[in-house]
């Protein structure tokens, strides 16, 4: 294999095209086709799907990672070589929850070492490992302990949630109504109330509906709010009920903007997997994200 070969194909898959990898190259999409197809043809398998945005196949997905892990390590060789500091950049799978409250600390202590470029991908916690099997990310805050191949796990802690609405949501759902489905106390029920998602992916609502024996009714309105502080403020405006991460909502209920709707704690457990890789990089991450795990989780 040739390295210029697997470097097209890390644009490629970065970019989403041909013609965007071609762009950034300075050469045709005919000649990033040619590297594409030398490649294929001297690992003999198919390495990439055409479409839009382009995808890679399993063998595909093996290359990318080998590729990142390249250029992670010839980056860190010229600074040694060199001895200067260069942009590094390192690519990272975070959920929205955890972004937005106990792993903001990890952003001040890579700026402060410097030398250092974040690429951070927004993910739910339940799905980012398909990031790492991908090769897209070389780490990933996770709420799965299973290690993908050629990883390596470490607990970070527990996220706890607190399911929360407006005032007015609250008292809509009536106190000590959190059991009740069809409303027949005048009140609407727990399962019509409308809901807030993040994602599409997103399902600790109804984990906390389950916990109450509640069949949420599938004509509730649903919301999606695909940002962290979006879902915040949509929870105060009204819109709807959802889970709120306690360091987060807390704050708003001593505020008495958002309501506990009802007791329950709901915990998700998070890891950090990470390449199983000698990076001087990747160790000054990790080390800045157990240091905020330790103080931000429980």
């Amino acid at each position: 294999m040739i390295p210029r070969h697997l470097d097209t194909l890390l644009l490629v898959v970065d970019e989403g095209s041909f013609d965007a990898a071609a762009s950034r190259l300075g050469v045709s999409p005919s000649a990033v086709s040619q590297r594409i197809k030398a490649l294929e043809s001297d690992v003999g398998r198919v390495v990439v799907r055409r479409g839009t945005p382009v995808g890679v196949t399993e063998a595909g997905e093996v290359l990318v990672q080998a590729a990142r892990r390249m250029r992670l390590l010839e980056q860190e060789t010229e600074d040694r070589l060199r001895r200067r500091i260069s942009e590094r950049p390192v690519t990272v799978g975070v959920n929205a929850d955890s972004l937005g409250t106990w792993f903001r600390p990890v952003l001040r202590t890579i700026a402060e070492r410097g030398g250092i470029s974040l690429r951070l991908t927004v993910e739910d916690e339940q799905h980012s490992l398909e990031m790492l099997r991908r090769g897209d990310c070389m780490g990933v805050v996770t709420a799965s302990a299973d290690p993908v191949s050629g990883c390596e796990v470490e607990p970070l802690g527990v996220l706890r949630y607190w399911p929360v609405g407006s005032p007015a949501l609250a008292e809509q759902l009536g106190t000590g109504n959190t059991d009740d489905t069809d409303g027949t106390d005048g009140t609407a029920g727990w399962g019509s109330l409308p809901l807030l998602i993040i994602g599409e992916h997103d399902r600790m609502t109804d984990d906390i509906l389950d916990l109450h024996g509640i069949t949420p009714d599938p004509g509730r309105r649903v919301s999606r709010i695909p940002s962290f502080e979006g879902l915040n403020d949509a929870v105060v405006a009204g819109l709807g009920w959802t889970v709120v991460p306690v360091p987060s909502a807390s704050a708003f209920v001593d505020a008495g903007t958002m309501v506990r709707l009802s007791d329950d704690v709901h915990e998700v457990p998070l890891y950090w997997q990470r390449w199983r890789l000698e990076s001087d990089t990747l160790e000054a991450l990790t080390d800045a994200i157990h240091a905020a795990a330790a103080v931000g989780l429980g």
